[in-house]
């Protein structure tokens, strides 16, 4: 099985291009597509792609964001090791029966025990450098075999020139390892949407390219012998939407004396209240703090914000429990983590897109957001040829994947198998 996600590709992009996404368009007539796809809570890349492989709400298999707690920090670390993860994950399972398994840039894989890796993973630390800790999460003998091969077609991590790289990869270890599972995450028209808009002509380049993509992987098949064994899927984790306003809980936290800041828009550790961003929407932690009525009347209150959820309410969407509440932004509205902001609510400046935190596009939302669903394309001897299925969950996709891998999950999961997927 061939897995491909095509980070932030939304049930509209296909609904709306499919006529003029030739490898797509051949995939969903000839299998089965699975046209809306509910995300999990918050609508993030890596929390996505755990659940995908899992079958597990974040509450449960742990990733509840893309990065960590980390207040001191600037640029927090994310969530690159799959220590992290605290539930069974398709590629184990399917090592365990004596598979091979291969990934690239699959998040939250860095030290795994996948056959052939290449971990999504950057140096956070001025002591080292994108060579040292992507050989440390990866497999290294393979990671500097593929570089030497295919460093060339990579200018560090911008796009498209890294889903180059990564699609290269993968073709060449489809053709010389016939791995029995392959994971294939391309990021580019996530990165464009960000830097663009989720509409804009770059990010519509970035949906061809990314079709292009597609069908070098599945001619990859077929020059190694399996195209008639491998079943394909090519998936999407969220969708995005469009903004030009962000919210500075912080800011406002700073105000109120909960927190103290710092001017690299940090803050000190003995913080009573905080915010802790997923773009869209934000988890607020509390410690040694007694008024979380007054909290979430205040935050209420400010300008772009649509729901406060209680710890409750949180919690049954599957979020982290550990969070006081998590704080929903209205379309056009996204949340950072900034302490020291002129003001809490405050427009982006065009001329700043690009630089951390300043986007156009952003995810993290509610997934039950208007329009705003993903989407999945089933394709092989083993799925039904020509059919559509209106609506599943993102939580479904893993045991569907281990069926069609004559897999089991042993947990009990969230998901369950897409009824009309498999013959």
């Amino acid at each position: 099985m061939v897995v491909i996600s095509l980070d932030s590709l939304g049930f509209r992009d296909i609904r709306e291009h499919q006529q003029e996404l030739p490898t797509l368009n051949k995939l969903v007539n000839g299998g089965t597509w699975v046209k809306s796809v509910t995300g999990i809570y918050p609508t993030l890349t890596y929390p996505s792609h755990t659940t995908i492989i899992t079958g597990q709400y974040p509450n449960v298999h742990g990733i509840v964001n893309n990065t960590k707690i980390q207040p001191e920090r600037r640029s927090p670390d994310w969530y690159w090791y799959q220590k992290d993860v605290k539930s069974t994950t398709l590629y184990d399972l399917a090592r365990e029966k004596g598979m091979k398994t291969a990934a690239f840039l699959w998040p939250v894989t860095a030290g795994s025990k996948i056959n052939y890796n290449l971990a999504e993973i950057f140096p956070n630390r001025i002591w080292t450098n994108q060579v040292l800790v992507s050989l440390k999460a990866s497999s290294p003998l393979f990671l500097l075999e593929m570089n030497h091969k295919y460093g060339k077609l990579r200018n560090g991590i911008k796009q498209p020139q890294l889903d180059d790289f990564i699609t290269a990869c993968a073709v060449d270890t489809i053709e010389n390892k016939k791995p029995n599972l392959t994971l294939l995450h391309l990021v580019d028209m996530d990165s464009m949407r960000h830097r663009y808009g989720v509409r804009s002509d770059e990010a519509m380049q970035a949906l061809h390219r990314l079709d292009a993509h597609v069908e070098q992987v599945i001619e990859a098949t077929k020059k190694a012998g399996t195209f008639y064994d491998t079943n394909f899927v090519i998936l999407g984790d969220h969708y995005q939407i469009n903004v030009d306003t962000m919210i500075h809980l912080n800011t406002l936290f700073a105000q109120k004396g909960w927190l103290t800041p710092k001017p690299d828009q940090t803050y000190e550790k003995d913080w009573r209240v905080m915010a802790k961003t997923c773009d869209g929407s934000t988890y607020i932690y509390t410690q040694n703090f007694d008024d979380k009525d007054e909290l979430a009347e205040l935050i209420n209150s400010i300008e772009g914000v649509e729901t406060v959820y209680p710890r409750y309410r949180a919690i049954e969407r599957g979020v982290d429990p550990a969070c006081t509440f998590m704080v929903e932004a209205k379309e056009g509205y996204y949340f950072t983590d900034e302490s020291s902001r002129p003001e809490v609510v405050e427009k982006v400046d065009p001329d700043t897109l690009g630089q951390p935190d300043r986007y156009h596009g952003v995810h993290g939302y509610d997934p039950d957001k208007p329009d705003y669903q993903t989407t999945i394309v089933f394709n092989g001897p083993a799925v039904n040829v020509g059919q559509t299925v209106e609506h599943a969950d993102l939580v479904d996709e893993a045991p569907t994947f281990a069926r069609l891998l004559g897999l089991e999950f042993k947990d009990d999961l969230a998901g369950k198998c897409i009824k009309g997927v498999i013959k």
